[in-house]
C-alpha cells in the first residue's frame, strides 16, 4: 500500500488524513471499534461499496448500520446470496438466475430438477443457518470475461446474464467460500452479519420474466436488521391476512373472479353498493367544483392511439380487435376521448378552465402472474378528468386538484404523502416543454408549502406528475392520486382556443385522477377498513333481528320505517337462535344491529349494538334513525 495520504470528509463535515488505500473497515474502527462492529456497508461519493473496499482518492463517505435503509438492503442483497449458496450446498447442479432486493427482502430464480416444498424450505433455511455460523468473509474480484465464462460455464443462466453485460462495464464477482456470483454488489463484509431472515414461499417464475422462456422456480424470503423487526413483520403479516380484500371479498359477497374473465372482476350486489357510493360522493364533490361528466367510447380506432403518442408508448399494454378490416383498441385511458370532445367545439378563454371528468372503463394488459385481486386487474374503471387551461391558470386548477384530493383522503382518515415524479427516459415531446412543466408542478407545491420529494424519471410519457401516496391502517404505501401537467396532447390534437387577441392558442392539459382506479381504491379500502366500512359506505347499515316469532311484527315495523329515512337494511326473522343471528350479523360487519324482544316491542323501542362493540343502548325508534342517518351525512368514520 502507497503511503501517499488522502483526505476523507465525514457527513458531519470533518476531515481526516488517512493512507491511500484504505477501506470503510479501516476508517470505522479508527473512530470507533464499535462502529465497525455495527457497519454493514458504506459510501464514497454518494456510491454504495462494502466496507473492504480501497479507496484511491479524497472522498465524502457514510458509513451504514443495519437499521438505515442503505443498510438493510446490503443485507437483504447478501442473504439472497446465502440462500443460493446454500442451496448449491444441497444441489450441486442447481443453476441461478437473479437474485434481488424486494420490499421487505429477497428472492432468487432457480433451475433445478426437483419441485421444490415447505419441508425443502426448512432444510434451505436450516443450511443458510450453518453458513452463518461459519462466518465466511465476502469478498469482491474483478475479472475479465473469459474468466467468468469459465467460472460459470455450467450455468447457462449466468452466462446469459453476462453476454447482457455491456462491454465497457467492468465483470464483477462475489465469493464467499466455496460459492461465487456474478454481481455488483455491494454486500456485507461476511455471511455472519445476516442474523434475522426466513424463507417465505416458492413459486414458478418465468426466466427474465418471458413467457416463452423456461419456468424457473423463485424462492422468497424477508430478512430484518433484529429479531425484533423480524417479529414483527410477521405480526404485520398476521394482521394483512385478516384484512386481505380478496378474502374479504368473499367472506362480505362484494366481489368475484372467473376464469371466463381473468383479472376482470364481477361486483356483487354489495360491492357494486360501495361502487356506487363512492362515485356518487366523488360526482357530487366535483359538481360543486364545476367539473362537467362526459362519456367516451370502450373502443377507438388506431389511427387516435398513433395520433395520441399510446401506440408508441404503451402498445404492449394495449388490446387490439379487427372491425371492417380496421385496427381498433381498446382505450387503456381516458385522455384522447376527451381531447376529442374538446376539439369539438370552439372555446374563447372566456370559457377557460374546462374541468371535463369522467368515470371511464379501460383496459390494461397485464401478465397473469402480476394479477392481484382488485389492487391489480386487466379493466378497471378510473376517475379521470382533464382540465383544459390557459398558461395563467394552471398554478390555480393544480392547487384545486390538490384541494379536492385532500378532501376526500380526510373523509376516510387517510395520511398521505407526495412526490413529484419527472421526466422518464422515453418521454414524448420537447425538452424545454418538460422543464417548463416541471417548474410549474415545483412552484405550486412549494407556494402551497407542501412537503414533497423528487421520484426521478418515474413521470408518464406525455408529462410530470404529482403522485399521492396514502398510508393504510397497517402503514402500508399506496399510490392512488395523481396531478399530473401535458403540455404534448394539446400538440398532438391541435388543440386550441381563441385568446384575449382573437389568436388561436394552445391550452394546457391538467391529467388529475382522486381514486385512480376505483376498482384498486375498493381493494384498498376493503383492507384499510377490514371490511367494517364506515355506516355512509356499507352495503348494509342495519340489521334488524326479532327475538321470536311474536315480535316480528314490531320488527317490521322498524325496517319500514329506516327503509323510509333511505338507509340500508334487513331483516333476520329466521327462526335461529339470537346469539347465532347477532353473531353472523357481526361477521357481516354490519354498523348497526337492532334486537327487538319484549321489551322493545312493549316501550316501542330498539336495542342497538354498534358493530365491535359488546353491549346494546336503548333508543327510540326517531333516535335510531336521526344517529344513522348523521353518521351517513356526515360521513362519520366512528
Amino acid at each position: 500500500m502507497s503511503n501517499q495520504r488522502i483526505h476523507i470528509q465525514f457527513p458531519d463535515g470533518q476531515q481526516q488524513a488517512f493512507t491511500k488505500g484504505v477501506t470503510l473497515t479501516d476508517i470505522a474502527q479508527a473512530i470507533r471499534p464499535e462502529l465497525r462492529k455495527k457497519a454493514v456497508a458504506g459510501s464514497v461519493n454518494g456510491t454504495i461499496i462494502d466496507l473492504t473496499h480501497p479507496i484511491m482518492e479524497d472522498a465524502q463517505i457514510t458509513l451504514y448500520d443495519a437499521s438505515s435503509k442503505e443498510g438493510i438492503e446490503v443485507i437483504r442483497h447478501s442473504t439472497a446470496h446465502l440462500l443460493a449458496q446454500a442451496i448449491k450446498r444441497l444441489y450441486p447442479h442447481a443453476q441461478f438466475g437473479v437474485g434481488p432486493v424486494i420490499e421487505n427482502g429477497f428472492y432468487y430464480d432457480i433451475d433445478i430438477a426437483n419441485t421444490l416444498t415447505p419441508s425443502d424450505l426448512q432444510q434451505i433455511e436450516k443450511k443458510m443457518k450453518q453458513i452463518v455460523q461459519e462466518n465466511i468473509p465476502i469478498h469482491r474480484r474483478e475479472v475479465s470475461r473469459e474468466e467468468a465464462k469459465q467460472l460459470f460455464v455450467h450455468d447457462a443462466l449466468k452466462l446469459e446474464l453476462l453476454e447482457a453485460i455491456p462491454v465497457d462495464e467492468l465483470v464483477t464477482i462475489y465469493e464467499q467460500g466455496d460459492f461465487y456470483d456474478l454481481c455488483r454488489g455491494p454486500h456485507v463484509p461476511s455471511t455472519g452479519k445476516l442474523q434475522h431472515f426466513k424463507l417465505m414461499h416458492v413459486s414458478g417464475a418465468y426466466w427474465r420474466g418471458d413467457s416463452n422462456n423456461q419456468m424457473l422456480q423463485r424462492i422468497y424470503g424477508v430478512a430484518f436488521a433484529t429479531k425484533e423487526e423480524l417479529r414483527d413483520h410477521f405480526i404485520f403479516l398476521e394482521e394483512a391476512e385478516k384484512r386481505n380484500h380478496r378474502k374479504l371479498g368473499k367472506e362480505l359477497s362484494l366481489f368475484m373472479f372467473s376464469e371466463e374473465a381473468p383479472g376482470m372482476p364481477f361486483y356483487l350486489a354489495n360491492g357494486q353498493i360501495l361502487r356506487n357510493e363512492l362515485e356518487s360522493y366523488l360526482r357530487h364533490l366535483q359538481a360543486k367544483y364545476d367539473y362537467r361528466e362526459v362519456r367516451t367510447p370502450l373502443m377507438m380506432n388506431q389511427r387516435l392511439w398513433e395520433q395520441s403518442g399510446h401506440w408508441d408508448h404503451y402498445k404492449d399494454n394495449m388490446y387490439f380487435t379487427q372491425v371492417d378490416d380496421q385496427s381498433f383498441a381498446l382505450k387503456p385511458m381516458n385522455c384522447p376521448g376527451h381531447m376529442l370532445i374538446f376539439k369539438n367545439a370552439l372555446h374563447s378563454y372566456r370559457d377557460l378552465p374546462i374541468r371535463m371528468a369522467e368515470f371511464g372503463q379501460v383496459h390494461r394488459h397485464e401478465f397473469s402472474g402480476a394479477l392481484n385481486g382488485l389492487l391489480r386487474v386487466r379493466t378497471f374503471c378510473q376517475d379521470d378528468a382533464h382540465i383544459f387551461a390557459t398558461p395563467q391558470q394552471i398554478e390555480d386548477e393544480i392547487a384545486l386538484a390538490l384541494k379536492i384530493i385532500d378532501e376526500v383522503y380526510n373523509v376516510f382518515g387517510f395520511a398521505y404523502t407526495i412526490e413529484l415524479s419527472t421526466r422518464p427516459d422515453d418521454y414524448m415531446g420537447d425538452l424545454a416543454l418538460w422543464d417548463q412543466a416541471e417548474a410549474a408542478l415545483e412552484n405550486v407545491l412549494n407556494n402551497l408549502g407542501i412537503a414533497y420529494t423528487i421520484n426521478a424519471g418515474d413521470g408518464a410519457f406525455y408529462g410530470p406528475k404529482i403522485d399521492i401516496h396514502i398510508k393504510d391502517a397497517i402503514q402500508r404505501s399506496h399510490q392512488c392520486a395523481t396531478v399530473q401537467l401535458d403540455f404534448q396532447l394539446p400538440e398532438k390534437f391541435d388543440l386550441t382556443y381563441i385568446n384575449e387577441h382573437n389568436e388561436r392558442v394552445r391550452p394546457v392539459v391538467i391529467h388529475r385522477a382522486v381514486f385512480g382506479s376505483i376498482d384498486r381504491f375498493l381493494g384498498i379500502l376493503i383492507e384499510h377498513f377490514g371490511g367494517a366500512f364506515p355506516t355512509w359506505l356499507a352495503p348494509q347499515q342495519v340489521q334488524v333481528i326479532g327475538v321470536a316469532e311474536a315480535h316480528q311484527g314490531y320488527a317490521k315495523q322498524v325496517v319500514e320505517a329506516l327503509q323510509q329515512a333511505e338507509i340500508r337494511v334487513q331483516l333476520d326473522d329466521r327462526q335461529e337462535k339470537l346469539g347465532k343471528k347477532i353473531r353472523e350479523a357481526q361477521l357481516q360487519k354490519i354498523p348497526y344491529i337492532v334486537v327487538i324482544g319484549d321489551r322493545e316491542v312493549a316501550n316501542r323501542t330498539v336495542a342497538v349494538r354498534r358493530h365491535g362493540q359488546q353491549n346494546s343502548a336503548d333508543k327510540s325508534l326517531q333516535q335510531l334513525i336521526e344517529e344513522v342517518t348523521a353518521a351517513i351525512q356526515q360521513k362519520s368514520l366512528a
